[in-house]
């Protein structure tokens, strides 16, 4: 019986986990370092911010500066008319066009040209001027001064790309925080399976004492002989709960390899503990941190933002079209190239003139249900904004209740762990004085099993619940020393805008 009592304070006593040859210990802080740097699933979202900056840069394109040049080459040989009965020449005629010029488009709305028109004529009439450069320097503006006036139905592009990209960092944080949350799931996950596994080695040499035990009393008469059927069950069963609990350990390390994308085939060790400290909450204050931080919230903002952009435009473009066009030149005429040039330079042969030009759809249903369709739009993002509000604020209130309850748990676990304790002793020394059967301390035995693993879930069950609090106050990155910018995914796009 002296054995059995020792194998009880080995089943009572915590076995602490220590990194061995082919083990890693691994920190907390540097599971979700890892993580954040190599977890594919958050490489993956990364590319999402970088091709929004990819279309914010497409729609900028706009005021690209546009070049022009065209040439025009025409020779051409007629027959006038009253050559039949002035019996004059064939006309021969040559043309050359070089235009060079550029435009402009400009943020009001507008679109600003300059053109520098060169044409050289040659005839053989016989006229005294009949091989020339006629040239012209012209500047021209095109401008809407009601519908499609002003910066935002011009840029309209561009800025719904800009609320584009800021939706798609939200939702690259979103990932993220899922993952650093599973992250710490996983690690004190494999913590309380190994803890789980700590324990059924115990419980497994603690049935193989009293088993050699058992076969020893019954051989000296003390016991009968079915009392040793009823230890080598206890021993089984142990032997298979044990490879169970192996088995999840491994697949929990995979689990976690995968997660933080390790190398290697070591077994992972977590190097630090669940809390058991209390977690003050205050449910107003967290819900309005929740407001304020959940990407989720923040995501539908911005989405809502370009939604009422939109419905800014639409309504711009029910009004009219009143287009004015403006264009002033400067020209030139002269047999010679240089002295054509020198006449535009003077500016003594000037050209302008200013137009107007309206048009109106009679009814004009196209812009008007767009216009009525964008507003419909934006009272639906409003609504859905209110309804992720109402959710996430729901969400908080369940993990603050899941975080009292966890920490409550703690305490009651621990008394249980502590009543089986006491049972499994008590029965040791009913089964010395023949007042309870093998059978009966190897199920005692199986309680204070079953306490031990409670008390572990208890710890991680609590440290999960936190977490999960710090993931619906939308705090679980800055809590984890996570820090992220408004440049996320811009390293990735110019990456691959200079290869």
């Amino acid at each position: 019986m002296k054995r059995i009592c020792a194998a009880l304070c080995l089943c009572l006593a915590a076995v602490p986990a220590s990194a061995a040859e082919g083990q890693i210990s691994l920190p907390l802080a540097e599971a979700v370092r890892s993580a954040v740097e190599k977890n594919l699933d958050v490489k993956a979202e990364l590319y999402n911010p970088a091709m929004a900056q990819a279309d914010i840069r497409k729609n900028e394109g706009i005021y690209d500066t546009t070049l022009r040049l065209t040439t025009d080459f025409n020779y051409s040989v007629t027959e006038p008319a009253s050559s039949f009965l002035t019996g004059s020449l064939t006309n021969r005629q040559k043309t050359f066009d070089i235009n060079p010029g550029v435009s402009q488009l400009i943020p009001i709305g507008g679109t600003l040209g300059l053109t520098f028109n060169n044409t050289y004529n040659s005839n053989n009439s016989t006229r005294s001027f009949n091989n020339y450069w006629n040239s012209d320097l012209t500047v021209n503006l095109t401008q809407p001064l009601l519908k499609n006036f002003g910066r935002e139905p011009t840029e309209l592009a561009i800025m719904v790309a800009r609320n584009s990209k800021g939706e798609s960092l939200e939702r690259f944080r979103t990932t993220l925080s899922d993952t650093v949350a599973r992250v710490r799931n996983e690690y004190f996950k494999l913590y309380s399976l190994r803890g789980d596994l700590e324990v059924k080695t115990t419980s497994l040499l603690l049935a193989r004492k009293i088993l050699d035990d058992t076969k020893a009393r019954v051989k000296a008469g003390v016991l009968p002989a079915m009392e040793i059927l009823n230890a080598e069950f206890g021993v089984a069963s142990r032997e298979k709960d044990l490879i169970d609990a192996e088995k999840a350990v491994r697949d929990q390390n995979d689990v976690l390899r995968v997660l933080l994308q390790l190398p290697g085939r070591d077994e992972i060790v977590p190097v630090d503990m669940p809390t058991k400290e209390p977690f003050a909450v205050n449910e107003k204050e967290m819900v309005k941190r929740a407001l304020d931080n959940r990407s989720e919230i923040r995501e539908q903002l911005a989405a809502l933002k370009s939604r009422e952009l939109e419905m800014r435009v639409a309504h711009n473009r029910t009004l009219p079209d009143l287009n004015l066009s403006a264009s002033a030149a400067l020209t030139g005429l002269d047999s010679h190239y240089n002295r054509d040039m020198e006449k535009i330079g003077s500016a003594d042969y000037p050209v302008w003139g200013v137009g107007l030009q309206f048009a109106y759809p009679l009814g004009n249903n196209a812009a008007e249900n767009d216009y009525i369709r964008s507003k419909l739009r934006l009272e639906q993002a409003r609504t859905q904004v209110r309804s992720l509000e109402a959710n996430v604020e729901n969400d908080v209130k369940a993990a603050i209740r899941g975080v009292e309850s966890g920490y409550k748990q703690i305490d009651v676990t621990e008394r249980g762990r502590a009543f089986a304790e006491e049972r499994l002793r008590s029965f040791i020394k009913k089964n010395e004085v023949g007042l309870a059967t093998t059978k009966d301390v190897l199920d005692v035995e199986n309680d204070l099993a079953a306490a031990k693993i409670n008390q572990i879930n208890a710890l991680v069950g609590y440290t999960d619940a936190i977490t999960q609090l710090w993931r619906t106050t939308g705090e679980i990155l800055d809590r984890t020393g996570v820090q992220l910018s408004d440049t996320e995914g811009d390293s990735l796009y110019e990456r691959h805008a200079h290869n």
